[in-house]
């Protein structure tokens, strides 16, 4: 069983938008870490887990999604797109739900009271919410309460730090080998949290398109920036796809280089052989061979490779490799006549 969030509220699961609010006022005021100093990891603990609880029953699409699939499936199986978050990424026809992140704590909190401090007295003393990150200062819930408020009629002031950037978030972006051969064109649909001019947070759905290159390797990165949930006091994160080449039924890539194995019988080997491959880009090539193939005999096809990125009229080799299938037993004669064969020559 998941986190029960009602509960942690204390309301009931038809709690409207007033109930969670006077809920989460009183007990957030009540475990505030700062409100705590003598238990101050514990309260830590339960003021993160109320505001998570507040986070996701203030927000009908969380919340829908977690009266549907409990904590779990909020979290990281199986919610429907749209439901916060990088709540879904679709591509191809395909879908991918992405795990579900809690918002800041302190956040909420700052959110929640706005400017004014939840304390009595204080509103009309303008002045920031607090420290980098939303974090508020000791000092509003200890004795030197006008501490941050210094500086307002032109005073002494600390200068703000600047927001930092969340981090950067990573997605395999799974490309066929005929895809990185010729270039194509993908088109990846999020959702992620936003704030719209009023300040009240909204999720906003997006399509991507991202144009793969030909020749472009596994690895290859192509980043979005600032397409990942806006936060207070952050700089909305990176959003970066990297390419992931699917195994192909027929050719191995090695850097610019094509390779394919052919199997041929050992008559075949030393008597010639011509071979027939079909390209990436639906071409057939006919290649005869009327060299002696040995076990590590390559035949290189100059030009049938991969485009090479930075060159793109240019491409790396096709080198077909051989898989020779001997005979598992001989008559006497046959060995003979191989030895006469192989001997005379």
């Amino acid at each position: 069983m998941g986190v029960d969030y009602y509960k942690i509220l204390q309301v009931d699961r038809n709690a409207k938008d007033d109930d969670l609010k006077k809920a989460y006022r009183k007990l957030a005021m009540k475990w505030h870490p700062d409100k705590n100093p003598n238990n101050k990891k514990d309260a830590e603990a339960k003021f993160k887990t109320i505001s998570e609880a507040y986070d996701v029953l203030s927000d009908p699409q969380k919340r829908a999604v977690y009266d549907q699939y409990g904590e779990e499936g909020l979290k990281g199986q199986v919610p429907p797109p749209g439901a916060g978050g990088f709540s879904g990424m679709s591509t191809d026809g395909g879908s991918t739900t992405f795990r579900f992140n809690p918002r800041n704590a302190d956040d909420i909190f700052s959110e929640f009271f706005g400017f004014q401090s939840p304390f009595g007295g204080m509103g009309d003393m303008g002045g920031s919410r607090g420290g980098p990150g939303g974090h508020f200062p000791r000092s509003m819930f200890g004795e030197d309460i006008f501490s941050q408020f210094r500086g307002a009629g032109g005073g002494e002031g600390s200068a703000s730090m600047p927001p930092r950037k969340a981090a950067a978030i990573e997605r395999a972006l799974p490309c066929s080998l005929e895809d990185l051969y010729k270039g194509t064109t993908k088109k990846m649909k999020i959702s992620r949290d936003a704030t719209d001019a009023t300040g009240r947070p909204t999720t906003v759905e997006e399509i991507l398109t991202i144009e793969i290159k030909p020749g472009w390797k596994k690895g290859t990165k192509i980043t979005f920036p600032e397409k990942g949930n806006e936060q207070r006091g952050v700089i909305p994160s990176d959003l970066v796809f990297i390419i992931d080449e699917k195994p192909h039924a027929v050719f191995k890539r090695d850097g610019n280089d094509l390779v394919v194995t052919q199997k041929i019988s050992l008559a075949e080997a030393l008597t010639g052989y011509t071979t027939q491959i079909t390209t990436l880009d639906g071409r057939s090539l006919t290649i005869p061979i009327t060299s002696v193939i040995s076990p590590t005999y390559e035949e290189v096809v100059k030009g049938e490779g991969m485009p090479i990125p930075k060159e793109p009229s240019k491409k790396g080799n096709l080198r077909v490799k051989f898989n020779i299938k001997f005979p598992t037993r001989l008559t006497s004669e046959q060995k003979t006549g191989m030895k006469r064969l192989l001997t005379s020559s």
